[in-house]
């Protein structure tokens, strides 16, 4: 890599941010297509996250930036104008500097989770599907799987408040969709995704029972470090299918890419 300059710089802002694989992924991508550019971890607090955001406005050689855990929700109020899928879903993941510094977001995690899926022969079509969540990622993803034909959504989080938010967003697009608070135990469900932090550090309590888990059940995560999590080998070991976080972020690289400008 040749740092000029010319080069664009963007980033992916996060806290903690050791665990993020989304570095590795872009710049490989810019370096196939030849792209003068740069995607660099940032490690920012959420109190910080304002003041960041507004020292990149003013930056006039950045292109945008990939938020996640904790920013998704914040970056949905923080940013100059969004999509109408990320108003709904309440969060933003990919932000797109635009020239005069205005900061415009969109949400493609659901996207990308759901191509995920199907790239390793999971079909969410008909199934239903139990989310541990109901942060930015777990409502994108929700969202996805009802826009993908899902049979029924069941949601658990330890604020119920939350999941009734949720429900009644999803009812607004999908009114007919069987989607409902659930307990953490996942029983009757074809698939099961953790979309929480729950995961990422050692001695993290499982997002929910693994004890109910039965082998005809898909067990998902949204966690890309570790790679294999402690839930995922808890469903391993029960002779569940399991499906790694890596392959969510790998499935929206060129969304994000396009959404930021970068050249194919």
């Amino acid at each position: 890599m040749n740092i000029d300059g010319s080069t664009r710089v963007y980033a992916i802002v996060a806290d903690p941010i050791a665990q993020v694989k989304t570095p590795q992924t872009l710049n490989e991508l810019m370096r196939a297509r030849d792209v003068n550019g740069v995607l660099v971890p940032m490690h920012v607090s959420a109190e910080q996250l304002p003041a960041w955001l507004d020292g990149m406005r003013a930056m006039q050689n950045f292109g945008g930036f990939i938020g996640t855990v904790p920013h998704k929700q914040a970056l949905r109020h923080l940013c100059d104008e969004v999509s109408a899928a990320a108003k709904l879903v309440g969060a933003v993941n990919i932000v797109r500097r635009e020239p005069d510094g205005r900061m415009v977001g969109d949400i493609l995690d659901g996207q990308g989770f759901v191509a995920g899926l199907r790239g390793n022969q999971i079909e969410p079509k008909g199934k239903r599907v139990f989310i541990a969540g109901a942060g930015g990622a777990a409502n994108a993803i929700a969202f996805a799987l009802a826009q993908a034909g899902v049979a029924a959504l069941g949601i658990h989080n330890r604020t119920q408040d939350k999941v009734q938010d949720m429900i009644d967003r999803l009812h607004q697009l999908h009114p007919e969709l069987d989607v409902r608070y659930a307990p953490a135990q996942p029983t009757g469900y074809d698939i099961a995704v953790n979309a929480t932090s729950l995961g990422m550090q050692p001695g993290d309590a499982l997002p929910f029972d693994v004890d109910s888990l039965v082998p005809e059940q898909v067990v998902a995560e949204i966690i890309m470090k570790p790679e294999m999590t402690a839930l995922l080998a808890q469903a391993q070991a029960r002779g569940c299918q399991i499906h790694f976080g890596l392959p969510m972020l790998v499935s929206q690289a060129s969304l994000m890419a396009a959404f930021m400008g970068i050249k194919e």
